[in-house]
C-alpha cells in the first residue's frame, strides 16, 4: 500500500493518547494509530450511509423489527 505524508493539527490530548498507544505497544507509530482511527471512521461513515439508504428505501424500523432484533440479537432501541 502506498502512503502519503501530510501534516495535521491535533488537540494535545489526542497526540498524548496516540503517543501512549505507541508506548504501550498498541500501535507501531503515531501515524499507524491515526491511520487506524481514520479507517474506523471511514467504516463507520460507510455503515451510516448504508443505514440511511436502507431507511430511505424501506422506511424506519417498525415495532415488529425492534421486537425481532431484541429477541434474536439481544438488541435494544
Amino acid at each position: 500500500m502506498t502512503k502519503t505524508k501530510i501534516a495535521v493539527t491535533l488537540p494535545p490530548q489526542h497526540v498524548r493518547a496516540a503517543k501512549k498507544a505507541v508506548a504501550e505497544g498498541r500501535a507501531v507509530s503515531v501515524s499507524a494509530y491515526v491511520a487506524q482511527a481514520l479507517a474506523r471512521q471511514a467504516q463507520e461513515d460507510g455503515l451510516t450511509q448504508l443505514v440511511a439508504a436502507m431507511r430511505a428505501e424501506d422506511g424506519p424500523p417498525t415495532d415488529d423489527d425492534y421486537v425481532w432484533a431484541s429477541r434474536v440479537l439481544g438488541a435494544r432501541q
